[in-house]
């Protein structure tokens, strides 16, 4: 028999490289969660008795023991993946299908499955429908980051165990995905053990000392470091409740809740007080993350907190506000101590209306289940150890099955008596409406003052939030119908704030509420809302690379045209959109005016220089072949970026290096990718192609004060001799060519003169 133990220091550094890999993967690799196919997962133990040895693992050593195995994903092989059993309620000794958690960089830090490193594979034990999990995940997604979920044939030693939900993990890969970072503190709702049915778990309350050791029982630390972090956050939550919004992305997790609410799903922090993450983002505040949604749609009705074995109809009018007027409730300080803030309680309503508004009465549910159950109507099935019938697989969706001990009730069912329920409930209804709104000028400058406006009716406060980075907190702006400060008319229901652009991009978005509810403008906000793109500065978009000479990219019609890479060298994206080109050739008519054109962050964008302006795409009016300088300029004629050049030669680009930043020079191409030097930088001089056979290329890195360039052969007798090689006013980067297509095939020196020094450099010439 052999296992390991996932409790090393090697094993840590191995997890750490894995991530390393994972990182550099393609995030455009999304194939292994669509949910237009059914994964094939096939697990190969060398004992055959895998099952008691799995079994003896998890029971005694839980997440620290995996067992190694060979897992095949969809044909691709991985050797020595770590296997465990996972969940609570349901794994059982006696049951062929339990739940998987596999690592398949256990043994081998690089091993991936399109980037992915762990699997997490669920066996649908609480759910006919076989789409609880899968549908949840992907409601979530359109309000909160939330984990991809499809299905998966799972295999073992070649016999089908059955159709399991595959879920995509939350870990260092989900949070660079989602956030701009991974390192900072990460920790997820998990007792170590479940305290049930009124345990306070991970509850998040200040009820364990006055330190954080008392709280290590209770959460499960996801990063290196952090426990400080985590009792910080709670002190916080519980005690210093003006200043939560210091420490707690106050937004993301009323999003949470009102999802958990909207779709039932007890098993969660709202009941169980378990099954989230939170992460600390580069702001300071945390982040709460949805997980494990198996049984979501009421098909959990153990416990809501305090009440033992809700019925179905219990479930159905299950209050939102329970816990902020029971105080039989264990305490839930998430909740509480944000729904005790008006704002705050109106937004999470808000939210809780969007889900139910754009999720439910619109019958998308429906059409998603129905399309989901007939993508997996075969492998349900095939699949002889599932936890109920075929037929009920098909009912469930509609209708409630199981026995009266033992029932799940149908989707829309349930759905539709909540939709009922929460129609009457006090702030569902009677928000105020937001319309029209605008921004002016819609291309500001930096520093200008802007007007932004939004119709409003029926509200007695009105807000703007706004922020200058992607990433950063958004700032609140009481905006007025007052005939003031922009407003233009009073009493037009047109609201009006000033913000002063400060920033590479704005984002912004609106709310508004009277005494009885709220509303947001665009609804999903701050998940959505609303951008705009100030006017582009001097060398946030740089020429970046230029290839005249094309003999390595076809363009659209299969042809080796001169392009120009243009890339953004900052961290937010850009609307390329009224830029205008000129060259030399056209130095006052623009050869290429911008389509509105968003450029991502840190991007690149190509432009051909064919003159075929009437081709889909970005084309130049005018093709290039031989200008010296090409410019990029705003509407206003303030520039942008320039790129002097001289002499180029086929097979060679020129831009800047470092990529974006750089001096100008003479590169190997990398179209739409970081620049590259052509040669060795070792010295201020280099000579392509070596060996040549018609034409020798001499790169100055800085040819300002070359003097001469000589060509000796073997036998030292000089054969070239050329006074200013590189002009008489050179630009930095400079090319020289020498026509060497008459000499004979050998060895040559190319001595450049310089006047202080002199440069060697061996070339080959072959026939």
């Amino acid at each position: 028999m052999s296992f390991q133990f996932s409790i090393s220091g090697l094993r840590k550094l191995c997890l750490s490289l894995g991530m390393l890999m994972l990182c550099m993967s393609s995030q455009a690799q999304v194939t292994f969660y669509d949910l237009d196919s059914i994964q094939e997962i096939r697990i190969t133990f060398e004992q055959a008795n895998w099952r008691h040895v799995l079994d003896s693992m998890f029971q005694n050593y839980g997440e620290d023991a995996r067992l190694a195995a060979t897992v095949q994903v969809n044909g691709e092989t991985f050797q020595q993946s770590g296997i465990r059993y996972k969940g609570f309620s349901s794994y059982s000794e006696d049951q062929a299908k339990n739940p998987f958690n596999i690592d398949l960089d256990f043994g081998f830090a690089d091993h991936n499955y399109q980037g992915f490193t762990k699997l997490k594979l669920s066996n649908v034990i609480h759910d006919p429908s076989f789409i609880r999990e899968v549908l949840s995940y992907e409601v979530a997604r359109n309000y909160m980051p939330a984990s991809r979920a499809n299905f998966a044939n799972v295999y073992v030693n070649d016999t089908l165990l059955g159709l399991y939900t595959n879920v995509e993990a939350v870990d260092k890969k989900f949070i660079s995905k989602n956030f701009p970072s991974n390192q900072n503190t990460f920790f997820k709702g998990s007792p170590a053990t479940l305290q049930y049915p009124f345990g306070q778990n991970s509850n998040l309350a200040y009820t364990h000392g006055d330190d954080s050791t008392g709280y290590v029982p209770f959460y499960q630390l996801e990063s290196a470091l952090g426990w400080s972090d985590v009792f910080h956050f709670i002190d916080v939550l519980n005690n210093d409740t003006s200043h939560i919004p210091d420490v707690l992305n106050v937004d993301r997790a009323l999003w949470m809740h009102a999802f958990n609410y909207a779709l039932v799903n007890l098993d969660s922090y709202i009941a169980y007080s378990q099954n989230y993450y939170m992460y600390k983002d580069d702001n300071g505040c945390f982040n709460a993350i949805p997980w494990d949604l198996n049984m979501s749609f009421g098909s959990f009705r153990f416990s809501d907190g305090t009440s033992l074995n809700l019925s179905i109809a219990k479930a159905e009018q299950l209050n939102p506000l329970q816990h902020l007027y029971n105080s039989a409730y264990s305490p839930r300080p998430l909740m509480k101590n944000l729904f005790a803030n008006t704002t705050f309680r109106k937004m999470y309503i808000a939210h809780l209306r969007t889900i139910i508004d754009e999720q439910f009465k619109t019958g998308i549910y429906m059409v998603r289940g129905q399309e989901i159950q007939n993508t997996i109507a075969q492998a349900v099935a095939n699949d002889t150890n599932k936890f109920y019938s075929t037929a009920d697989f098909l009912n469930n969706l509609t209708t409630t099955t199981g026995p009266s001990s033992d029932q799940n009730p149908g989707i829309q069912e349930l759905m539709e008596a909540r939709m009922a329920y929460l129609d009457s409930f006090p702030g569902f209804r009677g928000a105020p409406e937001l319309s029209l709104q605008s921004f002016s000028p819609a291309r500001p400058e930096q520093n200008e003052s802007c007007l932004v406006e939004c119709k409003v009716v029926s509200a007695s406060h009105v807000y703007v939030y706004y922020r200058f980075s992607s990433n950063g907190l958004f700032m609140r702006q009481t905006m007025l119908d007052d005939g003031t400060n922009g407003d233009v008319q009073a009493g037009d229901s047109v609201y009006s704030a000033s913000i002063i652009v400060s920033g590479d991009i704005l984002h912004y978005y609106f709310y508004a509420e009277n005494d009885s509810a709220g509303r947001f403008l665009p609804e999903r906000a701050q998940y959505e809302f609303f951008t705009i793109y100030p006017k582009i500065q001097k060398n946030q978009v740089v020429l970046n690379e230029l290839m005249l000479f094309n003999t390595t990219i076809v363009d659209q019609n299969g042809g080796y045209d001169p392009w120009l890479e243009l890339y953004n060298t900052t961290d937010e994206s850009l609307n390329l959109g009224g830029l205008q080109m000129y060259s030399e050739e056209s130095p006052t008519i623009s050869i290429l005016t911008f389509p509105d054109t968003i450029l991502p962050a840190n991007e690149y964008i190509v432009i051909w220089l064919d003159g075929e302006s009437a081709q889909p795409g970005l084309h130049a009016s005018q093709r290039i072949d031989n200008s010296s300088w090409i410019r990029l300029s705003n509407t206003d004629l303030s520039d942008v970026d320039s790129l002097t050049f001289g002499l180029q030669s086929a097979g060679r680009s020129f831009g800047s290096w470092p990529n974006g930043s750089g001096i100008n020079r003479y590169l190997r191409p990398t179209y739409v990718s970081c620049n590259q030097v052509a040669t060795s930088n070792t010295y201020d001089f280099s000579a392509f192609p070596n060996p040549s056979n018609d034409h020798l290329y001499i790169e100055a890195l800085d040819g300002q004060d070359v003097t001469s360039i000589e060509l000796y052969n073997s036998n030292l007798q000089r054969v070239h001799y050329e006074e200013s090689p590189f002009g008489t006013s050179p630009t930095k980067a400079a090319l020289n060519d020498i026509d060497v297509s008459s000499m004979n095939a050998g060895l040559y020196v190319v001595k450049i003169n310089r006047e202080t020094q002199t440069d060697i450099i061996k070339v080959i010439i072959s026939r």
